[in-house]
This record gives structure tokens, C-alpha cells and sequence, in this order.
């Protein structure tokens, strides 16, 4: 089976796997083997355990929808993060969330610092009178 995993940022794994299970608190688990009948469900916030060979990944994810349709699974996620273990997944996952809610915020401090500047000028400079 293959599977895709994608998030706004792009694809963040692409394999053929051995097997699926997909965990979810809004709908529980179930695996996807070989030739499993077609299904698409949702993943409120979850995991996805990833089986290739002796390998074993998982994959955390917030707000997804995953398909399978004749050997192809494609998980759709607003949010995403593989890593050996479903804790070391989770952790990671919420240390980029954190540096995010950072950066917009000081992203969102220097957009409203150049709003106040750009509103100064347009008062000194009688901007937008006639």
C-alpha cells in the first residue's frame, strides 16, 4: 500500500507501508491492511502508525481526513508530525506549534508598529486630502 500524508506545508511522507492504523479520539482505531474495502474518515486529533517492514513510524495529526481507495491511502492534515514513538511525534509537534504561535505574534507586533508609522505619515503629510 502507499501512503500520503500532506499538511499546508507540503507532503510530509510518501512510502509504501506494510500497515495502517489510524487512531483517533473522535472515531477510535482501525487498521487498513492490503485490498481493505475503501473508507474515509476523519482525525480530530490522533495518530497514524506507520508499518514498513520491521520499521515502525508514527505520525500525530490535527484536524485530518484520511482515504484509502484501492491500495492508496492519503491523509489530508492541517497539522502533522512523524517520529518513532507517538510521544516523541507529540513533542515535536508541539514545539513547532509553540515557535509559530511565537512568530505570528511577533510577526502580528511589527505589522501593527508599521501601521501606526504608516498612519503617522499619512496625517503629516495631509495624505489622502483634497
Amino acid at each position: 500500500m502507499k501512503i500520503s500524508i500532506v499538511t499546508p506545508d507540503g507532503e510530509l511522507y510518501n512510502e509504501i507501508v506494510n500497515a495502517v492504523i489510524v487512531s483517533a479520539s473522535n472515531n477510535g482505531d482501525y487498521e487498513i491492511l492490503g485490498d481493505h474495502l475503501p473508507i474515509i474518515s476523519t482525525i480530530d486529533t490522533g495518530y497514524i502508525k506507520l508499518t514498513q517492514g520491521s520499521l515502525v513510524y508514527y505520525v500525530v495529526v490535527i484536524n485530518g481526513v484520511v482515504e484509502n481507495h484501492h491500495n492508496k491511502i492519503t491523509c489530508i492534515a492541517q497539522d502533522a508530525f512523524i517520529g518513532e514513538s507517538k510521544e516523541e511525534a507529540m513533542n515535536n509537534l508541539i514545539e513547532i506549534r509553540k515557535n509559530r504561535i511565537k512568530e505570528n505574534r511577533e510577526r502580528n507586533i511589527e505589522l501593527a508598529k508599521a501601521e501606526k508609522e504608516l498612519l503617522k505619515q499619512i496625517k503629516q503629510t495631509g495624505a489622502g486630502h483634497i
